[in-house]
Order: C-alpha cells, then structure tokens, then sequence
C-alpha cells in the first residue's frame, strides 16, 4: 500500500504527516484538573506505546493545570477545546503542544481568529475535528442529515477560515460511529487537501464491540494509504486504546512496538490449558520492548511446523511441552514450566 503524501506537522519535536511514522494518541478519562491522577494516566499510556495525548479542558481550572502536567510527561501534550475560545487563548499560554478544537462551536468567525493567532504565534497546531454527531446545523439544512459530504464540507469551511488567516499547522479528523461514512469522508477529504489526517472511528463502543469496529475502520483506511496518526474510541480504560492500536499497526506490518503473539485455536488434540497459557504469555510480555514473534501453539507435533516463522514459541503436548526458535525444537519442558521457560529463553534474546 502507498501512504498518502501529507504535509508535515510538528506537535513540539514531534512529526506528524509526510514521512513520519503513522502515531498512536489516546485521551485520558481523568479528571484534568486532578493532576496528581493525569499524569498517572499517562505515564501508563505512554509505557504501553501512545505516543500523543489529549486532555479535556471543560473549565479554567482544568485549563490552568496544563502547565503542570506538561512538566511531568514526556509525550506531547494535546488540549480538547469546545464552546470557549477562551479557555483555548489559556491552554496556548499554558504551552501546551496541540490543539483540537471544533471551530464551528468555539464561538464566532472573530473568536476563531484570536485563538488561530495565539497558535500562530506559539507555532501550536489545531486539529479540526468534525465528528458526524455535531456538525453545524446549516450544514445539516443542506444534507438533511449527516452525511460523508456534510462533514467533508464542514472541515473544507472551517479550513478556509485558518488559511485565511495564514494559519497552516493543521491536521484533520473526520469522525463518525458509521464506519462506511467515516471511510468515505477521508477517501473524498484526501482529494482536496495535502493535511495531515488524525483517523479513528468516534464512540465505537465498549472494549470488544469498539475493537472490533475501529480494526475494520481504521486498518481499511491504512490499506488505503489514509492515515497519519490514530486514536482507537473505546468505553473503557485508555490503555486498551492503545494495545488496540498497535496491534493494528502490527497486523499490517506498519510499525512494530514490542512481540507480536500469534497462538492456535484449541481443539481436540489440545492437551495443556492453551487458554491459560496464552493469557500469561501475553500478560507477561505487555510491557516488553523486543519486536520479536512468540507463537504460543497448542500441539506439539504441528506447532513447530505452523509456526516456523516465529523467532521463538511453545507448544503443549500431555504433561510436558517444546520450545522452539524459527520452527527448530530446543528443548522439552514439564508443563508446569512451560511459560516460565518461554519468558527465560526471550530474556536472553
């Protein structure tokens, strides 16, 4: 697949567009102004691999504990604005590194002009999001209901207003909880602009449903080519959103973050616990950094063989189990030992 040509966007040191690595965000659950438990959040996240994160300013409170989270995390830091310009105008001076705002509810065409200065000025970017469930009601007027053209057409306006006002750190999302709409908004928005897009498929839903809905959106439009920087919308905790991601980028050989674990479904001729099993493997492993394939295989006279492509597994057999690296067998181990041999041997890799 070939990856749309975007312009290139700095959120601090940061890059997002051009020929960056497509990145993954998330958005704390915290409340903002409860710093001590933010920047918890997203020190997790960050160990787990989001590499941006986004904040909700609701109030001046929250806006004005920006500045302090900023010094305790090492990820750049994003401010989700809507209805108040000025608490847009606070999180710029707070030196905070991005910011999402909906233009067509952050107030009048003057008030969007002031907040797109101070960014200016602080060279923060925007991103302009436009998720089908607000759009503007002109727009709604016009299409009857939301539609892929509709929110094509709110970002392109929202978008002139920036450029008018010699603003082009902008990257873009168009959102919607239909995934053939969302799909169809950036395949129409990407012959009209070079920006950068932001994808995701917005209130997906709970951990499994949202998993499942975003894999198909979000992995159809980077087989497209779509896509510079991704957040997976879950009702859940954060860092699922993240896991969820990367396995994305894994599955389509994009970017690798840590093993990637490949295991059997169990049958008839399973003898071990391979539920069991993969669970510990995969628990075990959830924070190591070593881009290496594990297969976790239920039988022993098979496994080698369709996993060979593995750099390292293990697989069951009665009471006793194999290691294998590249589908050679090293060694024979008592069940019981099997996942802790497996962790020893990647230890040494």
């Amino acid at each position: 697949m070939q990856r749309r040509k975007t312009k290139k966007i700095y959120f601090g040191d940061f890059a997002v567009g051009g020929d960056a690595p497509i990145s993954v965000q998330s958005m704390t659950n915290t409340k903002t102004d409860d710093i001590s438990s933010t920047v918890s959040q997203i020190r997790e996240l960050s160990k787990h691999g989001c590499e941006l994160i986004r904040v909700a300013v609701p109030d001046k409170k929250s806006a004005y504990s920006l500045s302090k989270i900023k010094k305790e995390i090492d990820i750049p830091l994003i401010a989700d604005i809507h209805f108040n310009h000025r608490l847009a105008l606070i999180a710029i001076d707070e030196g905070i590194d991005g910011l999402r705002i909906n233009p067509g509810n952050i107030g009048d065409e003057e008030k969007v002009k002031e907040v797109i200065k101070a960014a200016r000025i602080k060279k923060i970017p925007v991103r302009v999001g436009v998720n089908a469930g607000s759009l503007e009601r002109t727009v709604l007027e016009k299409y009857g209901h939301p539609s892929a053209d509709a929110m094509v057409e709110s970002a392109m306006h929202h978008i002139k207003i920036l450029e008018e006002n010699d603003f082009h750190d902008i990257v873009i999302s168009l959102k919607s909880s239909d995934v053939l709409m969302t799909i169809e908004a950036y395949e129409k928005m990407a012959q009209k602009t070079d920006y950068p897009f932001h994808i995701g498929i917005t209130e997906a839903g709970t951990i499994w449903a949202g998993a499942i809905k975003s894999s198909v959106g979000i992995g159809s439009l980077l087989m497209k080519g779509l896509g510079d920087t991704m957040r997976i919308s879950l009702t859940g905790d954060p860092v699922e959103e993240v896991k969820t991601a990367w396995m994305i980028l894994k599955s389509l050989k994009i970017r690798k973050n840590g093993p990637e674990i490949i295991s059997c479904p169990t049958c008839g001729r399973t003898e071990i616990d391979l539920i069991k099993v993969a669970r510990e493997v995969e628990e075990a492993l959830r924070t190591c950094k070593k881009n290496i394939t594990v297969a976790v295989m239920g039988c022993a006279v098979n496994g080698p063989g369709e996993a060979r492509e593995a750099d390292i597994g293990l697989a069951g057999g009665k009471g006793e189990g194999i290691l294998f690296k590249k589908g050679k067998v090293i060694k024979k181990v008592r069940e019981e030992k099997l996942v802790e041999s497996l962790l020893e041997e990647i230890e040494k890799m």
